[in-house]
Protein backbone atom coordinates (compact mmCIF):
# COMPACT_ATOMS: atom_id res chain seq x y z
CA UNK A 1 0.00 0.00 0.00
CA UNK A 2 1.52 3.49 -1.12
CA UNK A 3 1.58 5.54 1.79
CA UNK A 4 2.30 9.49 2.53
CA UNK A 5 5.55 10.43 4.63
CA UNK A 6 3.21 11.21 7.16
CA UNK A 7 0.99 8.26 7.03
CA UNK A 8 3.53 6.62 6.54
CA UNK A 9 5.37 7.57 9.95
CA UNK A 10 2.27 7.24 11.34
CA UNK A 11 1.80 3.54 10.57
CA UNK A 12 5.77 2.92 11.65
CA UNK A 13 4.52 3.66 15.27
CA UNK A 14 1.50 1.33 14.92
CA UNK A 15 2.72 -2.23 17.11
CA UNK A 16 3.52 -4.97 14.25
CA UNK A 17 0.88 -7.07 15.68
CA UNK A 18 -2.01 -4.39 15.55
CA UNK A 19 -0.97 -3.74 11.85
CA UNK A 20 -1.29 -7.24 11.02
CA UNK A 21 -5.06 -7.11 12.16
CA UNK A 22 -5.51 -3.51 10.54
CA UNK A 23 -4.36 -4.99 7.87
CA UNK A 24 -7.07 -8.21 7.66
CA UNK A 25 -9.50 -6.21 8.66
CA UNK A 26 -8.77 -3.79 5.29
CA UNK A 27 -8.88 -7.07 3.23
CA UNK A 28 -11.88 -8.42 4.88
CA UNK A 29 -13.49 -5.08 3.42
CA UNK A 30 -12.11 -4.84 0.32
CA UNK A 31 -12.92 -8.53 -0.53
CA UNK A 32 -16.55 -7.49 0.70
CA UNK A 33 -17.14 -4.46 -1.86
CA UNK A 34 -18.34 -5.10 -5.03
CA UNK A 35 -19.64 -1.88 -7.22
CA UNK A 36 -22.29 -2.38 -9.80
CA UNK A 37 -19.43 -3.20 -12.53
CA UNK A 38 -18.36 -6.20 -10.45
CA UNK A 39 -21.65 -7.47 -9.59
CA UNK A 40 -22.55 -7.71 -13.06
CA UNK A 41 -19.34 -9.47 -14.08
CA UNK A 42 -19.80 -11.73 -11.18
CA UNK A 43 -23.24 -12.78 -12.81
CA UNK A 44 -21.67 -13.54 -15.98
CA UNK A 45 -23.52 -10.46 -18.08
CA UNK A 46 -22.26 -8.01 -20.38
CA UNK A 47 -22.83 -4.28 -20.51
CA UNK A 48 -24.59 -4.67 -23.93
CA UNK A 49 -26.60 -7.58 -22.39
CA UNK A 50 -27.54 -5.33 -19.42
CA UNK A 51 -28.51 -2.81 -21.63
CA UNK A 52 -30.97 -4.61 -23.49
CA UNK A 53 -33.13 -5.37 -20.72
CA UNK A 54 -32.98 -2.28 -18.91
CA UNK A 55 -33.75 -0.15 -22.73
CA UNK A 56 -30.59 1.93 -22.33
CA UNK A 57 -27.35 3.17 -23.90
CA UNK A 58 -24.24 1.79 -23.16
CA UNK A 59 -22.82 5.11 -22.06
CA UNK A 60 -25.81 5.16 -19.67
CA UNK A 61 -25.09 1.92 -18.33
CA UNK A 62 -21.70 2.65 -18.07
CA UNK A 63 -22.12 5.95 -16.32
CA UNK A 64 -25.02 4.75 -13.82
CA UNK A 65 -22.05 1.24 -12.79
CA UNK A 66 -19.75 4.14 -11.54
CA UNK A 67 -22.38 6.36 -9.82
CA UNK A 68 -22.58 5.96 -6.08
CA UNK A 69 -25.82 7.73 -5.37
CA UNK A 70 -28.89 6.75 -6.96
CA UNK A 71 -32.74 5.88 -6.39
CA UNK A 72 -33.34 2.78 -5.24
CA UNK A 73 -36.06 2.08 -7.96
CA UNK A 74 -33.26 2.41 -10.16
CA UNK A 75 -30.38 0.15 -8.19
CA UNK A 76 -33.56 -2.41 -7.88
CA UNK A 77 -34.27 -2.72 -11.08
CA UNK A 78 -30.19 -3.32 -12.52
CA UNK A 79 -30.20 -5.66 -9.85
CA UNK A 80 -33.10 -7.60 -11.71
CA UNK A 81 -31.75 -6.96 -15.10
CA UNK A 82 -28.83 -9.12 -13.45
CA UNK A 83 -30.78 -12.06 -12.17
CA UNK A 84 -30.79 -10.63 -8.36
CA UNK A 85 -33.10 -8.79 -5.80
CA UNK A 86 -32.59 -6.09 -3.82
CA UNK A 87 -32.50 -6.55 0.28
CA UNK A 88 -31.90 -3.43 2.33
CA UNK A 89 -30.67 -4.24 6.08
CA UNK A 90 -30.26 -1.25 8.55
CA UNK A 91 -27.53 -2.25 11.18
CA UNK A 92 -27.72 0.20 14.24
CA UNK A 93 -25.47 0.21 17.25
CA UNK A 94 -25.98 -2.64 19.40
CA UNK A 95 -28.91 -3.84 18.09
CA UNK A 96 -29.83 -6.51 15.42
CA UNK A 97 -30.32 -5.91 11.85
CA UNK A 98 -33.26 -4.81 10.93
CA UNK A 99 -34.80 -6.09 7.07
CA UNK A 100 -36.63 -2.95 5.65
CA UNK A 101 -39.74 -4.15 3.75
CA UNK A 102 -42.38 -2.64 1.64
CA UNK A 103 -39.78 -0.78 -0.59
CA UNK A 104 -40.14 -3.35 -3.22
CA UNK A 105 -44.01 -2.63 -3.22
CA UNK A 106 -43.49 0.63 -4.37
CA UNK A 107 -41.73 -0.50 -7.83
CA UNK A 108 -43.59 -1.63 -10.61
CA UNK A 109 -42.34 -5.40 -11.83
CA UNK A 110 -40.57 -4.82 -15.17
CA UNK A 111 -42.24 -6.76 -17.46
CA UNK A 112 -40.49 -8.22 -21.12
CA UNK A 113 -44.24 -8.67 -23.05
CA UNK A 114 -45.22 -5.61 -24.49
CA UNK A 115 -49.47 -5.12 -23.42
Amino acid sequence: MTRGPLAQKFWESIPPERQKEIEKRAARRIAEYQNLQALRQSAGLTQRKVCEELEMTQGNLSRLERNSDMLLSTLQKYVAAIGGKLHLTVELPDKAPISLTGLGDLIEPTSSSSE
